[in-house]
């Protein structure tokens, strides 16, 4: 069962690292990622928070999180994700 939204106007950004970040690629364009599935590691992340992948200072992936179900997040980059669309 989803989550429903936070009440709150305060959303939380979850930073990632791309090295260890392990994801499932939904939806794909040109090669890369712009919709994904991952693991949660926080039970107090909910839809619509930001999640914030990087390797060093470069960007990966930042988009907003639009569901969360069974332990796992889904997350929307439709214009600037670099992940590569695999499923690692």
């Amino acid at each position: 069962m989803s989550q429903p939204a936070r009440v709150d106007n305060n959303a939380q950004t979850v930073v990632m690292d791309a090295s260890d970040f392990e994801f499932e690629t939904i939806e794909h364009r040109n090669g890369n990622a712009v919709v994904i599935r991952f693991p949660l590691q926080n039970p107090s992340v909910v839809a619509g928070d930001v999640v914030v992948v990087l390797s060093g200072t470069e960007i990966h992936f930042h988009g907003m999180i639009f569901g969360v179900e069974n332990g796992y997040a889904t997350a929307s980059d439709p214009r600037g994700s670099l992940l590569p669309a695999t499923v690692q």
